[in-house]
């Protein structure tokens, strides 16, 4: 029997609700501006010049903030299912928001990955999860390998089950399990980044 998959408690495609996470989100999760960090810093080590960025889930712009400001020659394509969650990340980005491009999708769609042209780099923070049970994360690692097409990185960070992590094992994987998920995809090359308050971050590659 197919696995439920587990119904998010909250909707983030409501303004109210979105504007109140986001406000709410790096009170909850202190070190993530560190995690932003290792997310600029594995784009530095792979690229000397202008790249091409995929956020998948990119939410109320964080991450896109960070990377953006401290990469000057990245240009970033931001894709969220929520209308409410990219008004956020257009407020948050200012100007930035120049060198960005808004797609309104869902990163669990079979097709949500096709059309969007050459990709450097793919980067996900924290939203893994979000595709609602574990047993997908295979199927949207495969769709990324696919747009990447044996080039480029892929920088995945989410939360993790187990001890310093979560306690639903149908939702969030382990650590171990997050890194052999994304080998299954076919990545040749899987490295654990950094780990700390629940979060894990992994890249993966075939260059």
């Amino acid at each position: 029997m197919t696995p439920l998959d587990v119904p998010s408690p909250i909707d983030l495609k409501d303004p109210q609700t979105a504007r109140e996470w986001a406000a709410a989100a790096l009170e909850r999760r202190p070190a993530r501006p560190v995690f932003f960090e290792a997310h600029a810093q594995v784009l530095r080590q792979h690229f000397a010049g202008p790249c091409r960025v995929l956020e998948l889930a990119s939410g109320p712009g964080f991450l896109a903030q960070h990377v953006l400001s401290a990469l000057p020659e990245v240009q970033m394509l931001l894709l969220d299912n929520s209308l409410a969650m990219h008004e956020l990340a257009r407020e948050r980005l200012g100007t930035l928001g120049a060198r960005a491009e808004f797609v309104l999708c869902d990163m669990g769609q079979a097709d949500a990955l096709n059309e969007l042209g050459h990709i450097d780099a793919v980067l996900t923070h924290q939203a893994v999860h979000e595709l609602r049970h574990k047993r997908h994360a295979l199927g949207l690692h495969q769709r990324v390998r696919a747009l990447l097409a044996g080039q480029g990185v892929y920088v995945v960070c989410d939360h993790f089950y187990g001890p310093g992590g979560q306690k639903n094992d149908q939702l969030y994987m382990t650590v171990d399990e997050q890194a052999q998920a994304l080998r299954d995809a076919g990545f040749a090359h899987v490295q654990r980044v950094h780990q700390e308050q629940g979060l894990v971050l992994h890249t993966a590659s075939d260059a």
